[in-house]
């Protein structure tokens, strides 16, 4: 891989913070875009989790001549037809200009339906791009539980603290960090996506 080095495809500081734990053991030193020194952002023109994913790792590699590590996210809500799936961190719009305001609208938006119709899924689809910009894997992850009604918890980011793991009982975002990282639809796909690096290592 050149120079030991995988661009991670955000400048999201929680996104970076799970990537470097979820590949800690990994002999690659992993850097945002902002580290890589990459100005320009790609739009995510996909409508789905797989087109922007590929198009971001692409791009992204493309234009750090690094190889590239990308996913898109989101959570899909089964009461709301799985919304807001690909326009998770776009839910809102305009009017809402944090995850704050994602997450009370989305509760706002699950008012009255009872707790055993509230459930959901995290998926994460996972690109891999080697530094010319060819995307050489995709994988995807996820994780199922229930919108809780209310938020609880500081850790994590999105709409962590309305995702209840029924088997924590608790929010991703009241589970410690390390947690997280076992069970979260990030983790399942990081998982997935080591034998693609593998591949990028061995070059």
């Amino acid at each position: 891989m050149s120079s030991s080095i995988l661009v991670v495809a955000t400048r999201n500081p929680g996104k970076m913070r799970e990537y470097r734990q979820l590949l800690a053991d990994w002999p690659v030193e992993l850097i945002s875009l902002d580290d890589a020194g990459v100005a320009g952002d790609v739009d995510e023109t996909g409508d789905t989790f797989v087109a922007n994913a590929r198009l971001k790792a692409s791009e992204y590699a493309r234009m750090s001549s690094l190889p590239t590590i990308s996913d898109d996210s989101g959570l899909e809500v089964h009461a709301l037809g799985g919304d807001p799936g690909v326009y998770s961190a776009r839910y809102g719009g305009d009017a809402c200009r944090s995850d704050a305001d994602r997450v009370a609208l989305l509760l706002r938006n699950l008012e009255g339906v009872p707790w055993g119709q509230r459930l959901a899924r995290f998926r994460c689809v996972t690109a891999i791009a080697a530094p010319g910009g060819t995307v050489i894997g995709m994988v995807v992850g996820s994780v199922a539980g229930m919108i809780q009604f209310e938020p609880e918890g500081e850790h994590g980011f999105g709409y962590d603290p309305v995702f209840h793991l029924p088997s924590l009982g608790q929010t991703i975002a009241q589970a410690p960090l390390e947690i997280k990282n076992r069970l979260s639809h990030r983790a399942d796909a990081a998982r997935k996506a080591r034998s693609i690096l593998q591949t990028l290592v061995d070059r």
